[in-house]
């Protein structure tokens, strides 16, 4: 059994144990869901791949929490994860080809970064000014999925410019540094056609 979830394509033998156990966990869910309420609730495979979402953003989030908590930085952590997902629901970026590494990665960057980089002053306006023209020339650039229509982009390109300029006046280094990893995601960096 092969499926794509978003655009990322799923295998079982590609599957670490900890998607597999959200996936198993998920399919309860949506079992249990539809034995509840039959009539007035979507289909099993609709329910299990939106718990599928929620569980592993759940996963992030409290793999970052903890890892945050170790580290003694939970405020910074807890800030850089909601900042790169407020602006990502905006601007969209490119996905990783599975979960696992969408996991791993996502929770290394909200640990990681604001705990061993904390810039001051001249460098955050840097980065902020990356971030914005970033986005001013490249968002949304959501998944291909999402089914966004496009009479949404200018509204989505506008939150995510006033997103980004919102730091020239906080002027925060985590913020800054979420918004610029974000906005790297934003960059088609190959052509979409290939």
């Amino acid at each position: 059994m092969q499926f794509y979830c978003l655009d990322i394509y799923i295998s079982p033998i590609k599957r670490t144990m900890i998607n597999m156990i959200i996936n198993h966990l998920a399919n309860k869910i949506s079992v249990s869901i539809k034995r509840a309420n039959p009539e007035e609730t979507s289909s099993i495979e609709i329910m299990q791949y939106s718990l599928n979402i929620i569980l592993n953003t759940l996963l992030i989030l409290s793999g970052s929490a903890l890892i945050g908590l170790l580290l003694d930085n939970l405020v910074d952590t807890m800030l850089f994860f909601v900042s790169l997902s407020i602006l990502r629901i905006c601007s969209g970026g490119f996905h990783l080809k599975t979960a696992s590494a969408c996991n791993v990665v996502t929770i290394l960057l909200c640990t990681l970064t604001p705990y061993f980089l904390n810039f001051r002053g001249g460098i955050v306006l840097v980065i902020n000014t990356i971030s914005f023209i970033i986005m001013l020339l490249f968002a949304p650039n959501p998944d291909k999925n999402a089914q966004i229509p496009l009479r949404f982009f200018p509204h989505l390109k506008l939150a995510s410019i006033l997103l980004v300029s919102f730091n020239f006046i906080i002027n925060s280094s985590v913020i800054g540094l979420a918004f610029f990893v974000q906005s790297l995601t934003v960059i088609p960096w190959k052509r979409r056609g290939k």
